[in-house]
């Protein structure tokens, strides 16, 4: 583990070591704070070219069996994201690299369209997120996530999305024509409403204000939102729980979920270390109160446990969410997406005959 100490606008200065690798390598900066407008090592984009796009989800925790992720690494910086440790199969560290070495896959779309002529292809609703999130800062020039969804509707294929990046709107357009013919939805992932919190619990994400405000214009728009309160980290956020399925509610979400903190494998030391340097005087109570949710580990591996957490800490969260949910959705669900509208577009003159 090398500490290098807080880093301006990151969720983590440390770089913790990549289990699979006997030397390191990634991005370090040498003077230890840097300026998020000037900074001296700034965040690098690079390109990949994988073979394939959309992966299978065989986790009964997750309402999808499909993902795709156009991006690796994600310049949000949340310090507790479970998903810093998939970076480390790229030879990098799940620490500040995972914010500040970007991969990028540009061949997205055209693997994207390759899936979906294959024969085999059921059509079943795929989800673009689980790794990274398609609407951090770098998609603002790419244009990544905005190419899938074209194709996505070019195809009539059912498409969910998950951010935490009011950047989604500029796909309101996509979005709406995909949702009036019931083929997409959008997740809203909602921490905190505390901006002094936000502000250093996920450092380069937009605020719970513009958050709330996406999902107004998203659901004004015709697009059904589900917000995810999460993760609900016990002694920190856990008490905004009410006030942010309230707000989530009056704008204009279907529905609502939540998750419980989990810092798996090394997330641990990350989310650690972010809780001594920025809130010293509870960072015991918080690790102490995670342990409790999760048998006496920071971590938990257990399908069906994992994201709910267990114990008698567990089953109050989850009475307040649930309490608070029927008072402020009543009995409102998200609408299943429609598979059957699936239909290849013709690639070719004899695509024409078919």
């Amino acid at each position: 583990m090398i500490d290098e100490g807080p880093v301006k606008g990151r969720g983590t200065g440390l770089q913790v070591h990549n289990r699979f690798l006997a030397q390191e390598r990634g991005v370090f900066e040498e003077e230890g704070v840097d300026d998020v407008e000037h900074e001296a090592t700034p965040t690098r984009y690079i390109e990949t070219h994988p073979r394939s796009i959309v992966n299978a989800v065989n986790s009964p925790d997750l309402p999808f069996t499909w993902s795709l992720n156009p991006y690796q690494g994600c310049e949000h910086g949340c310090s507790y994201c479970y998903a810093r440790p998939t970076h480390e199969y790229w030879g990098y560290s799940a620490g500040l690299d995972f914010e500040r070495v970007v991969l990028v896959k540009r061949n997205a779309p055209e693997l994207l369209e390759i899936r979906l002529r294959a024969r085999n292809w059921d059509a079943a609703p795929i989800m673009i997120a689980g790794a990274t999130d398609p609407y951090q800062p770098v998609e603002r020039k790419e244009g990544l996530t905005r190419r899938l969804l074209e194709v996505m509707n070019t195809f009539g294929q059912a498409v969910g999305v998950i951010t935490k990046n009011a950047l989604v709107l500029r796909d309101l357009d996509l979005l709406a024509q995909l949702a009036e013919r019931n083929l997409a939805s959008v997740a809203i992932s909602l921490t905190t409403q505390d901006e002094a919190l936000r502000r250093i619990l996920e450092p380069r994400t937009s605020s719970a204000v513009l958050r709330l405000r996406a999902i107004e214009r998203l659901s004004a728009a015709g697009v059904p939102v589900h917000a995810m309160i999460a993760p609900i980290i016990p002694a920190l956020n856990e008490p905004e729980v009410p006030a942010l399925l309230k707000a989530a509610a009056d704008a204009g979400a279907r529905s609502a979920g939540y998750t419980i903190l989990r810092a798996n494998g090394t997330v641990a030391p990350i989310f650690s270390d972010w809780l001594h340097t920025n809130f010293p005087d509870r960072a015991a109570k918080v690790l102490a109160a995670t342990r409790d949710l999760h048998g006496g580990e920071l971590h938990d591996h257990r399908t069906g446990r994992r994201m709910k957490g267990e114990g008698v800490r567990a089953e109050a969260i989850g009475r307040v969410f649930h309490v608070m949910k029927r008072r402020y959705f009543g009995d409102a669900r998200m609408p299943a997406l429609d598979r059957s509208q699936f239909k290849p577009p013709p690639q070719g003159q004899l695509d024409l005959f078919r």
